[in-house]
């Protein structure tokens, strides 16, 4: 069956400082035997009724263009065109909204509320519920950090009138900002629903940015057995029949917090763990046959 390794046109804000993980991935594949191209998700001239499955790696830029995003994923379903991760879920973890179901589970993460396009923000009201000397904002469609900010009584007047502004655009998710963050955000890796492996991503002195582009540092990380245990929580139960799921958080009073379920497009530190590689491969054979 011939088989889609979906990814981006690259850009450079996307790809300095890490390893080209896409080409790799690809190169390991073809070395396997699989039929398996690399295609680009918004190429117009890509032709998707050669494909039987798509496997969703990394268009890292969806959430530019999340519009077309959505048309493309249409087109794809209605090809009939088996979707790595599934359709129903790449559509719910789009969005961050999708938080609030994981909330409703009882699983625990950092505390999130919502602001919906078209309101306007009242910043005040999210320090005092959050108890918190400092908020963390970003929009429910995104990644990379983009239009993210951090607030705090003294920029808190700037940033209210840049938040309304965004608001006109799109929705945003409201977070306090959890001072763990410094001392590193930690990614557990699932391929088919098993543990694979484990990253800490250490933002540079004076940031907050984890992402490798914003100056973050990775390194693998020996997860205890007990985080590993509640990491895959997350995906037993929201990342049902996933070739792959990134779950972000961190150690906060000795328990794992959910920040993020990733499961569209996360890299997934293949380079950091000498079997992830093999284990990707595997998990996508269980699901293919």
């Amino acid at each position: 069956m011939k088989i889609a390794l979906v990814c981006y046109k690259k850009q450079e804000k996307y790809s300095t400082g890490a390893p080209d993980e896409d080409q790799a991935l690809l190169q390991f594949l073809l070395n396997k035997g699989l039929d398996i191209d690399h295609v680009i998700w918004n190429d117009p001239l890509a032709d998707w009724t050669k494909y039987g499955i798509a496997v969703l790696k990394s268009p890292w830029d969806y959430h530019e263009q999340f519009g077309a995003f959505n048309v493309w994923l249409d087109k794809l379903e209605t090809l009939k065109i088996r979707l790595l991760n599934p359709y129903a879920i790449i559509r719910q973890n789009s969005d961050k909204h999708y938080l609030q179901e994981i909330a409703a589970s009882g699983l625990k993460l950092i505390p999130s509320l919502f602001l919906e396009k078209n309101s306007k923000a009242e910043l005040n009201y999210f320090f005092k519920t959050f108890n918190t000397p400092a908020l963390i904002i970003k929009p429910c469609v995104s990644a990379s950090a983009k239009n993210t900010l951090v607030v705090n009584p003294g920029n808190v007047s700037e940033r209210q009138l840049q938040l309304n502004a965004f608001l006109n655009e799109e929705s945003f998710m409201v977070q306090p900002f959890v001072n763990e963050i410094v001392a590193g955000e930690l990614s557990f890796i699932f391929f088919g629903g098993e543990y694979s492996h484990a990253v800490i991503k250490l933002p540079k002195t004076g940031d907050f940015r984890v992402q490798h582009f914003h100056g973050g540092t990775i390194k693998k990380y020996e997860a205890a057995p007990e985080h590993i245990v509640a990491a895959k929580k997350y995906t037993d139960q929201f990342a049902a029949g996933c070739l792959y799921a990134r779950v972000d958080g961190l150690i906060i009073e000795g328990s794992f917090k959910l920040m993020e379920l990733e499961l569209i497009e996360p890299y997934l530190f293949l380079n950091t763990d000498n079997g992830a590689y093999e284990r990707y491969y595997e998990a996508l054979l269980r699901l293919m046959y």
